[in-house]
Order: C-alpha cells, then sequence, then structure tokens
C-alpha cells in the first residue's frame, strides 16, 4: 500500500510540513479545482467554474482551456496580468480537445478536423493552420512532444510531423524535420487505443494492451532494455499479456497503467519520478511496488515528475521533482515515493467520494504538465473529455444498419461500414474476445478474436444484401492494399475474420478468397509462420469452415483451368488456381502439424480425376489432323498434373498412385514428346531360386544408373513363363522374406512388435544397405509389393519427417511404453526412484554397455524438468543416431533403385501401404469383383468355387491370393479396386488337371469339373504350390 508518512522524500533547506493543507490559490471561485504550485497567471482563471472546463492542458509556459461551450483559452504563467488569449477556432467549429508542445498546439474540433496553432507567438499574430493533409481524415486522438505532433485518424491510421532529431516520428532517419504528416507504416493494421507523446519520445497502445515505443532513448524511457534511439515502433515485450491500459509520458520517462491498476515506469528516475525509491534510471518497466494493493485508476506524467489516482481511498499520490511545488506537499523537495496530495475534506466527505463506490456524485480527474499538477473534481453526470477511439463494429451500430429503412441515414450509413471495413486496424480492433480479457493475451498463438461473434455478425449481415454488398466493396479494396509485412499478431486478425465474412455467394466469396490468398502468399515468411500458428489454434468448425472454402474455389478454378488446357483455349486461370491450390497446401501442413484436427479427404479436389479420366477418343473416321490435335492436348493434360503434384494435399491416394505411375511411365518411355507408347526395352533380371540373393546381389553391383529406369522383367532360370508382372511381384515376395527372417542376420527383429529394424553395425558386406535399399526401391518403381516388416518410422526418415515417441511404440512397446510413463510421472519422489539418467542401454559385441544421450549424460537425473528432452534423446538415438551408416546406406541405395521422384507425394502411412499392400480383406467383395471368361456367375462349377473359398481358413483365403498374384496382400488402391477373372480352362478331360493362375494379369483358369469334390481336391492340392508360375 502507499505510505502516508514522509519517508522516502528528498528534503531540501525549506521545510515541509505534510500535515498541513497545500496551499491554496488565491482567487478560486470554487473548491472543486485545485492547482499545484500556487500559479501565477490571470484571477479570470479562477472565475471558471471546473463544470464548464472540458480540458485542461498545461505546459512550460501556458495553461490551455478548453470549455464546454467548444472556445479555447491560453493563460499565460509568466504574467498575471496578461489577458487570457481566446483562440478562434472558426465560427461554426466547436473545439474537442487539444495539446500543447514547447511552442505549438494542436486544436482537434468535434467533427474531427484538426489544426496547429503557435503559442509562442503573440496573441495578436498568432493564427491557426487547418491541417490540409488531414482534411480527409477524421481524427479523434492527437498529442504533442516538445517539437512533434502525432494524430490517431479514426480509420486507424497514425501521422505525425515535426522534429525527427532522435526518431520520435516513428517514419525513419531520413528527415530531420517535416511540418507535412506522415503514416507511421510500421503501425498499420494494429488496432490502437491511445497515444503518447513525451519530450522526444513517442508511444501507442493497441486495443489489447500491446505498448509500442520509438524517439529518444538515452534514459531507457522506451521500455526496451537499452538506451538506443529508436526510429520506428518497438513492441515492449516486458509489457506483454500485462493488460496494459494506459499510457503517459513524461519528458524523458514513462508510466504505464495496466487493467488491474498496477503502475509501472521506466526512463530517467532522477527526481524520483519512476517512484522506486531511488534516483536510477530505469531501461525496462518496473512495478511501483509502493503502489501494490492499492488499484490505481489515473496516471498522469509531468515533465520531472508523477500523479496517480487511488479512487478506493479517495487519495491523489504524487512522486518526482518538486522543485517548483508541482508535487502539492507544501515544499519544493522532490519524493522518491508516491505519497499523499491532500484532498479539501469537503471533496472526500461531503462530496461522498470515498472508496471510489458506484454511489460517488462526484469523479476526480488529475493532469499533469510541465511542472504544474491539477485536480480537478467534477460532478459525474458533466465528466472531463474522454478519449475517443478509432471506428470499430458495434452491435448497436449494427442493429442501425440492419434496421435502416430511411434513404437520408443511409449515405451515413454507407460511410461508416467504408471507414470500418477499408481498414485493416479497425477490422482486426473489431470482435475481440473480451471473455477473461481473452484479448489481452494476443500472442502467436492467441488472435484474441471471438469468432462466434465474427459469424454472428456475418449472419445478421447476409439478411440484408444491400448492407452485405456494401460490406464486402469495401472489403475488396482493403485487400488489395494489405501490409506484407504485420509488425503484431494483432495485425493478422484479419486474416481470420475475412474468410467468416466472405462466405455469401459463391462467386463473390471465390473472388475474395483469391485476393485474400493473394495478400497471404505476399506475406513475410515469419509472418506467415505467425498466422499459421493462429490457425492451427482455430476452433475446428471454423478451421473446417476455412478449409472447405478454398476446397470448393479450387475445385472451381481447376474444373475451369482444365477445360481450357483440353480446348487448348488461352490458360488465364491458372495464377488463381496456384493461389488457391498454395493455400489449400498451406492449411494441410497446418492440419498435421497439429495433428490432425480434422480428416484429410477435406483437402481433396476429385476433379484431378478429370484428367486421367480422359482418353484418345479415336475411331476410322477420327483423322491425323483430330489423332495429332488429341495427342497434344493430352500431353499438356499430363504437364498440367505433373505441376499439379507441388500440392499434395489435393490428391488421394489413389490419385497419387495414378500420378506416381504417369511418373514412372515417363522414365520407361510410355510418355515421349513426339508420341505415345515409345518404351523403353525391358531389364530382364535372371536368377535362380536356389541362389536367389546371391544373383541379386551380383546384378545390382553390376548395374549402371540408366539400367534402373527400365521396367523389371524377372526370369527364374529354369522355369518357364513371360514376366508381365506377375513374376516379379513373386520375387519380391520371396526375397523380402529371405532378407528379413532372423537367420539371415541383416535386421534386428523386435519380438514384442514382429517389427525390424537397422542394426547399429553393418552385417556382412559393407554394402549390404545399400544393396537392400536399392532392392526396396526397384519395388516401388515397379510398383510390386516388397512387405519388408519396416515400422512407420522408415518411410517417415524418407520423406524427411522425424520420428516420434509413438513410432518407438510401434517398434518396442515395451520401450515405448515405459517412456510414456516417465512423461506421465509428476511425482519427483518416483522419478528419483526409477535412478534414470541421461544413458541407454545397448548390446555391443555380445555385451550390455551404456550410452550417453548428451555429453556427461551418466551424470544427469532425469527429472520432471529434464525429461521432455531425455525422452526426445531417446527417440532419437534408436532412429538416427544409432543408424546412421546403415539408414544412409539404405536410403542411398533406395535413391538409385527408385528414379521416379513423385513418390514424395504419399503420406508416411500411405508410401507403407504401397510398399506392404493391405492385408484387411473382404471376401465377399472379392466376390462381387470377379469377372468371368467362358463362365457365367450362375454356373455350376462357379458356385461350387465360391462356396468352396468361403469355407477357407483365412490363412488358406490368403495362400490363394499369393497363388493368384504372387503375393498374399492387396494392392495399396484396396480391396475396391482389385479384380481377377476366372477362366474356362476348356480341357477335354478337365477332371485330370489342376487349376492354373497366370499372375500377370489375375486370372484363375478353372477346369470345369464334374462334382464339388475333384473341385475341392485339385484346387486344395494347388494352393499347396502357390508359388510355383503354373501347375498342370
Amino acid at each position: 500500500m502507499p505510505r502516508d508518512c514522509q519517508t522516502g522524500r528528498q528534503q531540501t533547506s525549506c521545510q515541509m510540513n505534510l500535515l498541513s493543507p497545500p496551499p491554496q490559490p488565491a482567487g478560486v471561485a470554487s473548491s472543486s479545482l485545485l492547482l499545484f504550485p500556487k500559479p501565477i497567471c490571470h484571477p479570470n482563471f479562477f472565475k471558471k467554474h471546473p463544470q464548464e472546463i472540458c480540458q485542461i492542458n498545461c505546459k512550460e509556459s501556458s495553461l490551455a482551456v478548453v470549455e464546454k461551450n467548444g472556445s479555447v483559452l491560453i493563460f499565460d504563467k509568466e504574467d498575471e496580468h496578461r489577458k487570457p488569449e481566446c483562440v478562434n477556432s472558426g465560427k461554426d467549429t466547436r473545439v474537442h480537445s487539444l495539446d500543447c508542445g514547447a511552442a505549438h498546439m494542436l486544436i482537434l474540433s468535434s467533427d474531427g478536423k484538426l489544426s496547429e496553432h503557435s503559442i509562442s507567438a503573440p496573441a495578436n499574430k498568432s493564427e491557426m493552420r487547418l491541417l490540409k493533409e488531414l482534411r480527409d481524415k477524421y481524427i479523434v486522438q492527437i498529442a504533442c512532444g516538445d517539437h512533434h505532433s502525432m494524430a490517431l485518424s479514426k480509420g486507424g491510421e497514425l501521422f505525425t510531423w515535426g522534429q525527427n532529431s532522435h526518431g520520435q516520428l516513428g517514419v525513419g532517419n531520413q528527415t530531420a524535420f517535416t511540418d507535412k504528416p506522415q503514416l507511421v507504416r510500421e503501425l498499420r493494421g494494429i488496432p490502437l487505443a491511445q497515444i503518447a507523446a513525451g519530450g522526444t519520445h513517442s508511444l501507442a497502445l493497441s486495443l489489447s494492451g500491446a505498448v509500442y515505443s520509438w524517439g529518444k532513448n538515452d534514459f531507457g524511457q522506451l521500455g526496451l532494455g537499452d538506451t538506443q534511439n529508436k526510429y520506428y515502433p518497438s513492441y515492449i515485450r516486458a509489457l506483454e499479456h500485462k493488460k496494459t491500459m494506459y499510457i503517459s509520458c513524461g519528458g524523458e520517462h514513462t508510466a504505464v497503467l495496466s487493467q488491474d491498476g498496477l503502475v509501472c515506469t521506466f526512463g530517467a528516475g532522477d527526481y524520483g519520478q519512476l517512484g522506486h525509491n531511488s534516483t536510477q534510471n530505469e531501461l525496462t518497466p518496473r512495478i511501483v511496488a509502493e503502489l501494490f494493493g492499492a488499484r490505481v485508476s489515473q496516471i498522469a506524467c509531468g515533465r520531472w515528475h508523477t500523479l496517480v489516482y487511488v479512487p478506493s481511498l479517495g487519495k491523489v499520490y504524487s512522486f518526482g521533482c518538486g522543485a517548483e511545488g508541482q508535487l502539492g506537499n507544501g515544499d519544493t523537495s522532490n519524493q522518491l515515493i508516491p505519497l499523499p496530495v491532500e484532498l479539501p475534506s469537503e471533496w472526500v466527505n461531503g462530496g461522498k467520494l470515498n472508496q471510489g463506490n458506484s454511489t460517488s456524485e462526484k469523479v476526480i480527474k488529475i493532469i499533469a504538465g510541465g511542472n504544474q499538477s491539477i485536480v480537478l473534481c467534477l460532478k459525474k453526470k458533466n465528466p472531463y473529455v474522454t478519449l475517443n477511439g478509432i471506428a470499430i463494429v458495434e452491435d448497436k451500430e449494427v442493429d442501425k444498419w440492419i434496421s435502416n429503412s430511411d434513404p437520408k441515414q443511409w449515405e451515413n450509413i454507407k460511410k461508416t461500414i467504408w471507414l470500418i471495413f477499408s481498414s485493416e486496424a479497425c477490422v482486426n480492433g473489431s470482435f475481440l474476445d473480451k471473455s477473461r480479457d481473452k484479448h489481452f493475451r494476443t500472442s502467436k498463438e492467441i488472435s484474441g478474436v471471438d469468432m462466434s461473434a465474427v459469424l454472428l455478425f456475418y449472419e445478421k449481415m447476409n439478411k440484408k444484401p444491400k448492407v452485405y454488398q456494401e460490406m464486402i466493396s469495401a472489403v475488396k479494396k482493403l485487400l488489395s492494399s494489405l501490409s506484407s509485412s504485420p509488425s503484431s499478431p494483432e495485425a493478422l486478425r484479419i486474416y481470420l475474420i475475412i474468410p467468416v465474412l466472405s462466405r455469401g455467394q459463391v462467386n463473390m466469396s471465390e473472388c475474395l478468397l483469391d485476393q485474400l490468398a493473394e495478400a497471404i502468399l505476399s506475406l513475410q515468411q515469419k509472418d506467415l509462420k505467425v498466422l499459421e500458428s493462429l490457425w492451427s489454434n482455430l476452433e475446428i468448425s471454423f478451421f473446417k469452415d476455412l478449409v472447405s472454402m478454398y476446397q470448393s474455389v479450387s475445385r472451381i478454378n481447376l474444373s475451369l483451368f482444365i477445360m481450357q488446357v483440353r480446348n487448348s483455349e488461352e490458360v488465364t486461370c491458372e495464377p488463381h488456381l496456384n493461389r488457391t491450390l498454395k493455400m489449400l497446401q498451406i492449411l494441410y501442413q497446418v492440419n498435421s502439424s497439429a495433428g490432425f484436427k480434422i480428416q484429410e479427404n477435406n483437402f481433396y479436389v476429385p476433379e484431378v480425376k478429370m484428367i486421367w479420366g480422359w482418353n484418345l477418343h479415336l475411331n476410322e473416321e477420327t483423322t491425323f489432323e483430330q489423332w495429332n490435335k488429341n495427342l497434344i492436348s493430352k500431353h499438356l493434360e499430363t504437364r498440367a498434373l505433373l505441376k499439379l503434384t507441388a500440392y499434395p494435399c489435393i490428391f488421394d491416394m489413389q490419385d497419387k498412385i495414378v500420378v506416381y505411375n504417369i511418373d514412372r511411365q515417363i522414365l520407361f518411355g510410355i510418355y515421349n514428346t513426339n508420341s505415345f507408347l515409345v518404351p523403353r526395352g525391358p531389364w530382364r533380371l535372371e536368377v535362380r531360386r536356389a541362389h536367389l540373393v546371391d544373383d541379386v546381389w551380383q546384378n545390382l553391383r553390376s548395374a549402371v544408373p540408366k539400367t534402373f529406369e527400365k521396367f523389371l522383367q524377372v526370369q527364374f532360370i529354369g522355369e518357364q513363363g513371360i514376366d508381365d508382372g506377375g513374376l516379379s511381384q513373386e520375387f519380391f515376395t520371396i526375397i523380402t522374406r529371405e532378407l528379413c527372417c532372423p537367420e539371415a542376420q541383416i535386421f534386428r527383429h523386435f519380438e514384442d512388435s514382429m517389427l525390424i529394424w537397422f542394426p547399429s553395425q553393418v552385417p556382412g558386406s559393407e554394402d549390404t544397405f545399400s544393396l537392400i535399399g536399392t532392392l526396396f526401391g526397384m519395388a516401388l518403381y515397379n510398383m510390386k509389393i516388397a512387405p519388408f516388416h519396416f515400422p512407420l518410422a522408415l518411410y517417415k526418415k524418407l520423406l524427411d519427417i522425424p520420428p516420434t515417441l509413438e513410432d518407438l511404440k510401434e517398434l518396442s512397446p515395451t520401450e515405448g511404453s515405459g517412456l510414456q510413463e516417465v512423461l506421465n510421472e509428476d511425482c519427483d519422489d518416483i522419478l528419483e526412484n526409477m535412478m534414470i539418467d541421461f544413458t541407454i542401454m545397448k548390446e555391443q559385441g555380445g555385451s550390455i554397455v551404456s550410452i550417453e544421450l548428451k555429453e556427461n549424460g551418466a551424470d544427469i537425473p532425469v527429472t520432471k524438468h529434464n525429461r521432455k528432452e531425455y525422452v526426445n534423446a531417446y527417440v532419437n538415438y534408436v532412429f538416427n543416431e544409432s543408424v546412421k551408416k546403415p539408414f544412409e546406406d539404405f536410403r542411398n541405395g533406395f535413391l538409385r533403385g527408385c528414379p521416379a521422384k513423385k513418390w514424395k507425394l504419399f503420406l508416411p502411412i500411405e508410401f507403407l501401404t504401397v510398399f506392404r499392400g493391405h492385408t484387411k480383406y473382404d471376401w465377399k467383395l472379392l466376390e462381387e469383383n470377379t469377372k468371368y471368361e467362358d463362365y457365367e456367375k450362375s454356373d455350376q462349377t462357379i458356385k461350387n468355387f465360391w462356396a468352396l473359398f468361403h469355407e477357407l481358413p483365412e490363412e488358406k483365403k490368403k495362400n490363394f491370393l499369393a497363388f493368384l498374384t504372387g503375393t498374399d496382400r492387396i494392392p495399396a488402391e484396396g480391396m475396391r479396386h482389385f479384380q481377377f477373372t476366372i477362366a474356362d480352362f476348356q480341357k477335354e478331360n478337365p477332371d485330370l488337371f489342376h487349376p492354373i493362375a497366370n499372375t500377370c494379369y489375375h486370372i484363375l483358369k478353372l477346369p470345369r469339373y464334374s462334382n464339388e469334390e475333384i473341385l475341392r481336391e485339385k484346387f486344395l492340392n494347388a494352393l499347396e504350390f502357390y508359388e510355383k508360375f503354373s501347375l498342370s
């Protein structure tokens, strides 16, 4: 609590007496106004009843008064006999407020017009200068430094002019003086609540409590932690989330007031004006400790002193320089801490002022300027002038907009709508989330926007098309002029608000969303990252709506794009398509980073299927010119499709497989610049079943890079059969099994997950993992299932996505769950009893050794504070550090074996599925998808076959798939897209033959058996030898 004693006050030769009341100014006509020190100015000033005063402003040599009738009087404090100067502000001009510098005055009219007046010239030569540069701006706030000026417009723009010797204008240091108002561009888009000017420094406060400072900083008056002058506004990070609601500048010090009534001061402290019981300067904001427990409601800075008012105590406190008696303590000493100014007893008691309760009939207003202090006691119903703010959306005004039926009022409504919605700052200052003061916590994660309020506003406006259209027109203008480098998260709110407002009509929203996308993509990378963070913290419904809007616009743009390409028209929509697709991809990345708030299918653009769904329509009457035109069009579409791969999110898994196949076919030579179907020859890989691995390694070692661009054909030496896909699938199935078996001693095997991982040391030949990686890449390049039992982490690493604890849980459930327990345990004692340090135990050379996860890890116990670091280090060691050499060999081999690059489209789980295939079977669907050749579905042999098949155990059904296709797994497209054909074997004595499979074309050649028993015998016998290419 503030003190009521003399402690902390510097003594001078003049003995103070706090117990005696401060001297009352002579000639005061009412006990409702106190001035300190005893003023030397014209007696007429005290004939003004305080209730007639709208504003008082005092500086070094003058005192200015704005009366309720709008007139302005200037009193000369140096000459008590001089009559007050009445400033002629114009016949029809009513003054709202003013502020004074060392030799100039700004006068703001009630209609927002701003004039400048010299107070250094004699009264009869002084003229007001209307600031024509701001004549089109409605000014709501003004502030004067010694020789510079500030003006805030209703549209949220801040202008400065005057001297710029220390950067006090906030527009750089290119000029030392300008008499023309300059826009402070660094604060564009930030909704300002207040501006303030010191001697040669300036401050601005946002509606959400962010404080910016610039100008002279010799004493730390900018609060930035240094003494360097700033030529552009700088954010005072020390005041972040402090709920600052008011700022005041002295000559070389600054005070700020929070919503909770706390006061912070910084800057020059040589007179005690900071209130810290010290004369030291403060470079960063420091709470005035003597005011703890007192909820301050007003602050005011004089040149070297400070006033505060505590309504709950009914007291005004002062501190700082008292050389001229401005502290109201009856002497001229300085005060290092806040001490009370004695107010007349009738103010506190008779006026019902004490405790600041709601029944109080009077209000106190404190004013400080130069070496003067003023305290006013006013009737509550006739308050002192208040600060006007920028234009924002207000519910009462909105209700008037949509209920208005008066044509005369419509013009005013239009002006207001355009004022708000053509201004970044005004939009950003609207719809603030005031629940639990959340907007004061605006940051890179919290927007401070009440999105529900935005939606409610849109729903209201949409009911009145005329008003809604006017708003959209203003927004369109605004979008074309947005800043590419917002200086605060507050300035990014517009990117959350506009999409909700543009839901209206499809054509309109399409245009707006394209404009918005252009503005967003123009943001600097650091600002885009902040916006992405704000998106990731949106409520799911709003994020999903945003994605849906860009998905819809992308669908429209892509359809038009394909049509223009197909018809060989000029492609005019490509820039729009690229922008909206880029937006969709960015939103997808946000969704992924946030743990997939919404499902991936929300990003798919099914129109991409139109590209490969279109075939060349040729017939006998097709001319060469038509054929060539179709051919060229098809090439253009293919090139267009490959361009679209820059936006993987728009493809579902089937689409990605199609794109990847086109990429392969281009390398195969199927797509050529001159014609289709000019394939390179195959790579014939001849191997022996009995020496499969050795033969493969020998072939891979001798192969040149171009070899891998050819499609693979496998020939098992000594066996008949032409590989049209089936033999190579069988090849990958067999060799994968051989390499992954424990007996091969190549991989580490995890029994609790049945998965494999790389060993720390390379077993056998140095190029083992390079060769396995090459084989792995060949499988992908030839689109063959190769069911290596790798965890998802492998596919993440190939896609440059770091593995996480979840991946370790998959690979080694025991280790993973143990680490999760460490993360979940909140009790320090239990963590201590676990006796864990930054080491990991592993087998090496037949013995268990301890590996440190960081330097001196054995001496670092795991605690609640470092456990996350420990878990991350553990996971990193398992998946990265311990397997660097074998994995890098594997990756390099993989890139060699798979020259196609579009596999990077796949997500890790999709990538895994392409390799492993599906193991979820729907046998009924398999039957439904089956085609028949020389059979009817109603034939008895077919009925007998399916009856037998559905009776088989699961393993036998999987054996049938292996017999039919070369693998017991379903391709990545899934069961829905898997088909096979049952053909009549057409043998004279069908009961003598076994069924055979053409694995290349998925054809089961089934004899027409005479009865069910023979079918059962022959079919089951065939399954026992399902790895043979044919059996007759």
